[in-house]
């Protein structure tokens, strides 16, 4: 689950681009996106996880979805769940009943699902634009994009932008084994509605659960 909070995210002139600092042409794209991400008072989104080994093998294909409502979330993916109020974070680990209950740290650089949507990139990342191609019927700009961090466990990260409608439609991360975790959205709703104690874990929904709790 770390994996995918670390997303949903940079070669030949490596040396030279990142030395003058990020692309201003990749800027621009990963500003739109974060602005369309940021008009929607909540979101929904549907989404698949495929890991790949080393040698490109599929490792199997995950379905999951995200909720997202302020500095609130909710990821629900096969075998874990994670919620999170915007102070507390419950990672919950369906084939052992136990959740782990974390503060939440606003200084850490982990990357929840609101960064990865929004303006992470400028803080926490180089990155470039690699250009356009085609995805299904879309028309999308790559940006590869490199951890300033490079105690990050991954090393690069691929979003792939539709120019059209300035949303990230798939990412994909390569981590430091050569793993490759490929998202893709399926569908995104902006005016999803979200109570909020939708992001609190409900023990009584999680009958003998055990608890971890890292908070006291």
């Amino acid at each position: 689950m770390k994996v995918i909070l670390s997303f949903l995210a940079t070669c030949i002139f490596v040396a030279a681009c990142f030395s003058q600092g990020s692309d201003p042409a990749a800027k621009k794209i990963l500003d739109q996106a974060s602005t369309k991400i940021k008009s929607y008072k909540s979101i929904q989104a549907v989404f698949t996880l495929q890991l790949q080994d080393a040698q490109g093998v599929s490792q199997g294909t995950k379905k999951g979805t995200v909720n997202m409502k302020g500095n609130k979330y909710v990821i629900l993916i096969t075998g874990q769940e994670i919620y999170s109020d915007g102070k507390t974070t419950w990672t919950y680990d369906k084939s052992a009943n136990e959740v782990t209950i974390t503060k939440v740290d606003p200084n850490s650089n982990t990357l929840t699902p609101q960064k990865l949507f929004t303006n992470f990139y400028d803080k926490d990342f180089l990155y470039k634009m690699n250009g356009q191609q085609k995805i299904g019927n879309k028309t999308v700009v790559e940006i590869e994009m490199t951890p300033i961090d490079k105690t990050q466990n991954f090393h690069k990260v691929y979003l792939y932008v539709d120019i059209k409608s300035h949303l990230v439609t798939s990412g994909k991360m390569l981590d430091k084994s050569g793993n490759k975790y490929i998202y893709t959205i399926i569908s995104l709703n902006g005016a999803a509605n979200l109570p909020d104690a939708g992001f609190i874990f409900d023990k009584a929904k999680h009958p003998g659960v055990e608890e971890v709790n890292l908070t006291q």
